[in-house]
């Protein structure tokens, strides 16, 4: 289980997607741990609701924030509006993503565009306002343990999450000193919307230790990230090892 506490008492806390899945897992994780969280959302308003109410019932302030990250607009806005909710924010977590099935022989331009422009584009634009703040501050991204593999089905999605890996590093180089970047890459956690758990069942054999994990998990990653002041630019798996059985990126 992921270690109640209160290291991060003071921090406020942004969570993009966090109405539902591991967003919402990461939102609790950071209250049990003492940060008060803004709830960001798109269109899950009563889901919102719910993760918030569960940030209140852990003792902490929490805040409900729309946003269509795929809306440039929106997007630019989301940071600024939070500030103005909840004041100046100190931890930002972008896991908020979208996951079309498509290949790289069949999605369109705009298929791409999308998917890059949520799962890419807004996190770095978020930072960015994150970075203008002018205060020290800690930024955890959501990848995803397949950066180091070829999803076929998932062509789109995949060279998203690629995008937002080289974002990591490059951010962690820039905003270095006083803002570390670093990234959790689960695996086998959740099955997709839709699926239930036979989907991980019948996968669990694709990783070394054989198992599926838990949100409990990801969520131990994130609490370590934020609190271990001297990683900045790491990736850290969650996937029972499964990276490790990638090469087709060398």
């Amino acid at each position: 289980m992921a270690a109640d506490g209160h290291q991060l008492d003071g921090k406020i806390a942004l969570v993009t997607g966090a109405a539902r899945r591991l967003g919402r897992g990461v939102a609790l994780a950071l209250a049990r741990a003492g940060a008060d969280v803004l709830v960001h959302y798109r269109d899950s308003s009563d889901d919102a609701a719910e993760t918030a109410r569960q940030v209140a019932l852990a003792g902490r302030h929490a805040w409900t924030i729309p946003a269509d990250l795929a809306d440039g607009d929106q997007a630019d806005s989301l940071l600024p509006r939070a500030i103005a909710q909840a004041g100046p924010v100190d931890i930002l977590v972008n896991n908020a993503s979208v996951f079309p099935s498509n290949t790289v022989l069949d999605f369109s331009r705009d298929d791409l565009l999308d998917t890059v422009g949520v799962n890419a584009t807004a996190p770095l634009m978020l930072s960015r306002a994150f970075a203008a703040q002018g205060r020290p501050g800690e930024i955890v991204n959501l990848l995803d343990c397949r950066i180091v593999d070829y999803d076929h089905s998932h062509a789109a999605y995949q060279l998203s999450k690629r995008m937002l890996f080289s974002i990591t590093r490059m951010l962690a180089l820039e905003l270095a000193p006083d803002i570390r970047v670093n990234a959790v890459a689960p695996g086998l956690i959740l099955p997709p919307a839709g699926a239930d758990d036979d989907y991980l069942a019948a996968r669990a054999h694709t990783n070394p230790l054989g198992r599926v994990g838990r949100v409990e998990n990801v969520q131990d990653a994130v609490l370590f990230l934020l609190q271990c002041d001297f990683v900045t630019g790491q990736v850290l798996y969650v996937d029972g090892g499964r990276h490790m059985k990638g090469c087709f990126y060398g």
